[in-house]
């Protein structure tokens, strides 16, 4: 059973890739979680500073494994961290049934909390997923749970005002959301009372911090954190100009001409990863195979420009 609270929530979440073996590009591929490079991943992350590590969310193709790959990659990822952080499983998908076995299966893995994301197939109304989420946190108690808050790719956009239902299950204990203005959150975190421990996107992160932000998620993290965890480090020490500074240039990789669709977003992202050479997330799991010239030359040019970020702030840790 895990023991973790939510006080043990907060600084950088990296949103882990689905590392892959080299032969991930077949469609009669049936075991393409490359373990060794994962341990070699999540080690070098943890050990240059990150403070939570997520699994298998919609970058890390939970939706696009397996029943077998999923609980490998869960399995040696819990065996990488070794529990040096604390480790969210995410369990998404578009079937619920098979969502919440998932999460269930977590609940005796080793990880230390399910990061649950609403099934997608079609949207559902604000209704059906308050019954979804409280019935999860239910039948998982007294284990922790976050929720997955992602309207574009769930299709469902929790408001404010529901989540006092939400909290009325003490082991919903935190939050990944990076779809609020500043009056959603402030509407949030008053709903709450700040118990749910608010993980924004890294962009917003020094201007959400001040409202009640526990943390920032990044998936650029694994083409190196240092830029994430100077930003971190800038907040908690009250350097306001140093955390503009991060800030914008850390959201100058988001700028250019990204792709417009949102799964070639994130299958970029992993492009992006490999390009930077950080760690390596193996090559792209089928069906996104046949990747966009447009794509690759952006995933490349972020990664030229994440790198120039990663040798910058790896040598000033500390503000002048």
């Amino acid at each position: 059973m895990s023991g973790l609270s939510s006080s043990d929530l907060h600084g950088i979440l990296a949103m882990m890739p689905a590392f892959t073996t080299d032969g991930a590009t077949s469609y009669q591929a049936t075991d393409t979680i490359d373990v060794s490079r994962l341990k070699t991943g999540v080690d070098k992350i943890i050990k240059d500073g990150v403070n939570v590590i997520a699994t298998t969310g919609s970058f890390g193709e939970g939706y696009n494994l397996l029943p077998d790959e999923y609980r490998t990659l869960v399995e040696a990822t819990v065996a990488a961290v070794g529990g040096r952080v604390p480790l969210l499983a995410g369990c998404v998908g578009s079937n619920a049934r098979e969502i919440l076995a998932r999460a269930h299966y977590v609940r005796g893995s080793g990880a230390d909390a399910v990061l649950l994301g609403l099934p997608n197939y079609f949207p559902i109304s604000v209704v059906n997923a308050l019954r979804y989420y409280r019935e999860a946190a239910e039948s998982l108690a007294p284990f922790p749970v976050l929720i997955y808050h992602n309207p574009v790719l769930h299709r469902t956009r929790l408001p404010a005002a529901c989540f006092d239902k939400l909290m009325e299950s003490k082991n919903i204990i935190g939050l990944k959301d990076s779809h609020r203005d500043t009056r959603g959150l402030l509407e949030l975190m008053e709903v709450t009372s700040r118990r749910l421990r608010l993980f924004c996107f890294a962009g917003q992160y020094h201007a959400y911090s001040a409202l009640g932000a526990a943390g920032a998620w990044s998936i650029e993290c694994w083409m190196g954190p240092a830029p994430l965890t100077a930003l971190r480090d800038a907040v908690a020490s009250g350097d306001n100009q140093r955390a503009i500074d991060i800030t914008r240039a850390i959201t100058d990789v988001q700028e250019g001409q990204a792709p417009p669709d949102l799964r070639w977003r994130e299958v970029g992202d992993k492009i992006a990863i490999r390009y930077a050479g950080y760690c390596d997330p193996g090559p792209l799991r089928a069906p996104y195979i046949e990747v966009p010239e447009d794509v690759d030359a952006h995933a490349r040019s972020r990664a030229a420009y994440w790198c120039t970020l990663q040798e910058r702030y790896a040598k000033s840790p500390v503000a002048a």
